[in-house]
């Protein structure tokens, strides 16, 4: 299959870097799409920078039939998967093989799994979501659509993150809470009671210092 990597920033570069390692035969990463027309003609990694997203339906004439959004803005990249999925553009997902996922686990499309990302036991990781690099999903944790786990944070058992939701550097949850969608957690914050929805929760322990009504729209 020959695809495209949508956003040819640093997170661009991590998911070529995975969907490299991965080694499969059957992939071929063809260019990178990105808003940035300065970019357009440079080479990331000796991958060309083919043109904004738009051109999707021009390079379907050359065979292009798959791709991942590489975009670490949640809202950006939930955009940018429905055009492509309404484009007739099928999403695939990157999980590096030094990531362990359990045969039970279910993950949607799109979806990107760094390297060390442990995701345990009947785990359930919606479309479009990022596990970066080192974070643990435990038992039968729930991630919804979009949402950012990022590096080294730690959910434990029966976790439940919203859709959108951002989930900060080394924070931690405890065991069977729930953080709403839109919501989003400090670097290093340690959560032992629930976050509502578009809220946003910072400290040891975590504690609600804002809620924006208009995330919601």
């Amino acid at each position: 299959m020959d695809v495209v990597i949508v956003g040819a920033g640093g997170h661009g570069k991590v998911v070529l870097d995975i969907l490299r390692a991965s080694n499969n035969p059957k992939l071929r990463v063809l260019g990178f799409l990105d808003a940035d027309p300065a970019l357009v003609g440079t080479s990331i990694n000796d991958i060309p920078v083919l043109g904004p997203i738009h051109h999707i339906s021009k390079l379907r004439q050359h065979r292009i039939t798959g791709a991942i959004v590489a975009i670490g803005d949640n809202r950006a990249r939930f955009s940018y998967a429905k055009y492509l999925h309404d484009e007739g553009i099928e999403l695939i997902s990157a999980v590096h093989p030094r990531a362990i996922v359990s045969s039970t686990a279910k993950t949607g499309r799109n979806v990107v799994i760094c390297a060390g990302a442990t995701v345990c036991a009947d785990a359930q990781i919606g479309d479009s979501v990022i596990l970066n690099t080192g974070c643990i999903v435990d038992h039968e944790c729930e991630i919804g659509e979009s949402a950012h786990i990022c590096p080294a944070a730690a959910l434990a058992g029966r976790v439940s993150i919203g859709a959108g939701a951002f989930v900060g550097l080394g924070a931690k949850i405890i065991q069977c809470r729930t953080v709403g969608e839109h919501a989003t957690i400090g670097a290093g914050a340690v959560v032992i009671e629930d976050i509502p929805a578009n809220a946003t929760a910072v400290g040891v322990p975590a504690r609600v210092i804002k809620t924006s009504a208009s995330l919601a729209a």
